[in-house]
């Protein structure tokens, strides 16, 4: 996680990524960090604070490992305020926006600082002075607040303690007003201007000290679905109690006093090595309010329109359309609209009679979820399987679940102990005397938003075998009957693994047998320790192994009597990389799938999950080239792994033509621009 949070910092050095762009990336490794803590870090104090009260040998190990990790933590912040400081803010500055602190205020911008403070901000803050009265409030996970050393004017010994929560109702930039003409925007964090101000909310008092303080608690959630009645009212209860659990780290100001971080760490139960000095406003997440405020083409990628599939289609014809064959789609190179049109068409055409779906994230407002509502409303069968449990969408999902529920549609959770992580629509339509099934199986989330800057997979078929096999899972999910037996799906937790270990073993054997073997996987984590020790033995047989791995790879490349024929790679660029692609040479006659599972124990073994075959030639050449081919060429935007655990930028050499996959697909697919600069 901190390796692959690297590799985003790392497009801030880029030269030709435009200054916008790496706020942006900035923004990501913050909000990335913040869930790092929430969770990650969050269960391994848990398992520490179980050793520890076992005395267990492993504790003491487990604590020196979270010392270890909270130190490439603080590197890995320091660096990004480093380049916030002295490279991002900078290059926004000479182009004309102005991020500015306190002391860089001008007379005219202090004058209009003072004015809106008092205006908008001290009426809605409420400070808090500490005594036995008025004990320390409540500081909710990740809330924003100041702590303030005073001393009376009338005194010059004694000191206190007052806190003041930053309203998360403010807005946390403003642009200055100062009437100065000029090509110059100036902005100003809301932080930055309540600690400008902050000596005018203590009357009679003198601030000493003052400090931004935030505190990342533990945000998983725990219910026992053994021991429930009904899940939804289950996780509702423990949504309320989220923004309190245990703390994790606690991020200050450089700045801050010794006793002052020192009172924060006891009341907080945080050691030493938990807190976090921050060289800049704490929270560089909120900076993309800063990006978002601002419209500069200069310093933002090139606008990208995404290509337009079945445009040619009317709404009223793409069942007749999917019969002539499949159709693929490349997110976000090519638009989602096929997706939400294959689902209007399915709600508005008369002979449609059920529409069945998975939902894992799919966002607060949803054009795919109002069309269940209105399928519903129209008389056909709805059914949606809903994952309550997709961390930190648990609130969106249990409102959708009312909805649908009041609605009338059937709405399931998945699986007691399995999380639903599956990809699928399926559209069941009266066709004369019989019913035809139309399917969508994809890699990414039903989400028209991240479906823009994810790159996912997504196949539209009316395969009738592999409709038959989406229809047998849908009803294993709701009827809670055996397993089935598919003919072309593999899915977790049944039979994706056992199937991924055969294929493996197969490449295996054909090279030992001096036939052409070859692996290629695009995955988002490989952790799996029997897929792992898999690869090792086909690798040790000779097999080929492509392994393109966007973030944790607990297998290292290279290693002559374990991995020589492994090699790994990452990409990083304008889009996130989400798709998983499994490929398999099988003696000539290529496997290749589309899937919504990594490589990872959690996804194998604790989930439902769907692999696709792509069966048609045309559109297996296609993944093959766009997700396997193309970040296999690329030489500027691709991190190889070398077998000492590090990963290396590749750069073009010598005369080599400098590649970007992403710009290449975008050009190829899109309609079209440029998604880099060339290097």
């Amino acid at each position: 996680m901190l390796a692959f949070n690297e590799r985003v910092l790392a497009q801030c050095e880029l030269p030709w990524v435009p200054a916008l762009e790496r706020l942006r990336y900035l923004t990501i490794v913050s909000s990335n960090l913040d869930e790092f803590f929430e969770v990650r870090i969050a269960e391994q104090k848990e398992n520490l604070k179980a050793l520890a009260a076992e005395h267990s040998p492993e504790a003491e190990p487990l604590r020196e490992s979270l010392e270890l990790i909270a130190s490439h933590a603080r590197a890995l912040v320091e660096r990004a305020y480093r380049l916030l400081n002295t490279q991002i803010l900078p290059s926004l500055r000479d182009a004309g926006i102005d991020l500015v602190n306190g002391a860089e205020l001008t007379p005219a911008q202090r004058r209009w600082v003072k004015a809106t403070f008092a205006r908008e901000i001290a009426p809605v803050l409420t400070p808090i002075g500490l005594d036995p009265a008025h004990p320390f409030p409540a500081v909710a996970n990740k809330g924003l607040h100041f702590i303030a050393e005073l001393r009376s004017k009338r005194s010059t010994s004694k000191t206190s303690i007052a806190i003041v929560k930053v309203p998360r109702s403010l807005p946390r930039l403003f642009e200055i007003k100062d009437k100065i003409p000029g090509k110059h925007r100036s902005f100003i964090l809301l932080s930055t201007l309540i600690e400008t101000e902050l000596a005018s909310l203590f009357p009679g008092r003198d601030v000493v000290s003052d400090s931004q303080f935030r505190v990342t608690r533990d945000s998983d959630l725990w219910v026992d679905e053994q021991e429930m009645t009904n899940l939804r009212h289950a996780l509702a209860g423990e949504l309320r109690r989220r923004p309190f659990g245990r703390a994790v780290r606690l991020e200050i100001n450089a700045d801050c006093s010794d006793s002052i971080t020192a009172l924060l760490c006891t009341h907080f139960k945080l050691e030493p090595h938990e807190v976090y000095r921050v060289d800049g406003p704490v929270n560089l997440a909120r900076l993309q309010a800063l990006a978002e405020a601002v419209d500069h083409p200069l310093l933002r990628f090139a606008p990208f329109t995404p290509g337009q599939l079945m445009a040619d289609v009317a709404d009223e014809q793409i069942f007749a359309e999917l019969k002539r064959g499949d159709v693929l789609l490349h997110h976000p190179y090519q638009s989602f609209d096929p997706v939400v049109r294959f689902l209007r068409s399915a709600v508005m055409d008369p002979n449609v009679i059920a529409i069945k779906q998975t939902i894992y994230r799919t966002g607060a407002k949803s054009v795919l979820m109002d069309l269940l509502l209105d399928a519903v409303r129209r008389g056909k069968e709805v059914t949606v399987v809903l994952e309550l449990k997709a961390r930190f969408d648990e609130e969106t999902n249990i409102n959708w679940a009312d909805k649908l529920e009041q609605a009338g549609a059937h709405v399931v959770y998945g699986l007691v102990g399995l999380k639903t992580h599956a990809k699928m629509v399926l559209v069941l339509r009266k066709e004369g005397n019989a019913i035809r099934t139309y399917a969508h199986i994809g890699t990414g989330n039903y989400n028209p938003s991240t479906a823009r800057f994810y790159t996912d997979f997504g196949l539209l078929t009316a395969h009738a075998e592999i409709g038959k096999d989406v229809a047998a899972i849908f009803h294993h999910l709701t009827s809670l009957s055996q397993p089935p037996k598919l003919k072309h799906l593999w899915w977790a937790p049944h039979t994706m693994k056992s199937n991924l270990l055969a294929a493996i073993a197969n490449e295996a054997r054909a090279a030992k047998a001096g036939q052409p073997a070859v692996i290629m996987a695009k995955i988002n984590a490989l952790t799996d320790e029997a897929i792992m020790a898999a690869l090792c033995d086909a690798s040790k047989a000779g097999v080929r192994i492509d392994l393109i791995v966007r973030g944790a790879c607990c297998l290292r490349p290279g290693i002559d009597d374990f991995t020589g024929n492994v090699h790994v790679r990452s990409v990083v660029g304008r889009f996130l990389e989400h798709s998983r692609i499994y490929y398999f040479e099988n003696g000539g006659k290529p496997n290749v799938y589309l899937s919504s599972a990594d490589w990872m124990s959690r996804n194998l073994d604790r989930r439902v999950e769907v692999a696709t075959p792509v069966l048609d030639g045309t559109l297996l050449a296609r993944v093959l080239d766009e997700a396997l081919f193309a970040p296999l060429r690329d030489n500027s935007q691709a991190w190889q792994l070398e077998s000492n655990g590090a990963y290396r930028l590749l750069r073009p050499t010598g005369r080599q033509k400098p590649i970007i996959a992403q710009q290449l697909l975008a050009e190829q697919l899109g309609q079209p621009a440029a998604v880099a600069t060339t290097p």
